[in-house]
């Protein structure tokens, strides 16, 4: 197995980890009870979006992990760890916890950590950015429909 396949493996492994949390925590019955915005796409569409996107991340952070100079590669994908953290905690925050409003921090949180992965990984690899930008669009959209669900369903209303 040559380096670049290995290094895209331990970066799928990564990513793998971080989407695991949406196995762990299934959106389930108190989900589907909720009031959601105009706009929510069918539930089976959340899943196939979410494995593209994941394989689209493993992908750039293999390009910037190869293009990136050595003494680079650490500062270089720093960026990328953090938003699979941010990534990873928001089914838990929002599906197990139900803190609708905690879940949207994290995503405004992530949506800040995409931007700051897009430019670091623009200076090794302008592909490897451009492969970021669905799941920023992505994650822009999440923090729509979770606003939504938020609001058609907070306990004020």
């Amino acid at each position: 197995m040559n380096r670049s396949t290995r290094i895209f493996l331990g970066w799928l492994l990564l990513v793998a980890i971080a989407a695991s949390s949406g196995i762990l925590a299934p959106p389930g019955e108190w989900y589907a009870a909720l009031a959601k915005p105009p706009l929510t796409p069918p539930d089976w569409l959340f899943p196939a979006a979410w494995t593209l996107l994941y394989l689209m991340m493993a992908v750039a952070a293999t390009k910037v992990t190869l293009a990136a100079p050595p003494g680079a590669r650490r500062s270089a994908v720093a960026p990328f760890v953090l938003q699979l953290v941010a990534n990873g905690l928001w089914s838990w925050l929002f599906f197990a916890a139900h803190w609708m409003l905690i879940g949207l921090l994290d995503l405004l949180l992530l949506w800040g950590l995409i931007v700051w992965t897009i430019v670091t990984f623009s200076r090794h690899s302008r592909f490897a950015a451009g492969l970021l930008v669905p799941y920023l669009i992505w994650v822009s959209f999440a923090a729509y429909l979770n606003a939504g669900v938020l609001v058609l369903n907070a306990p004020w209303n």
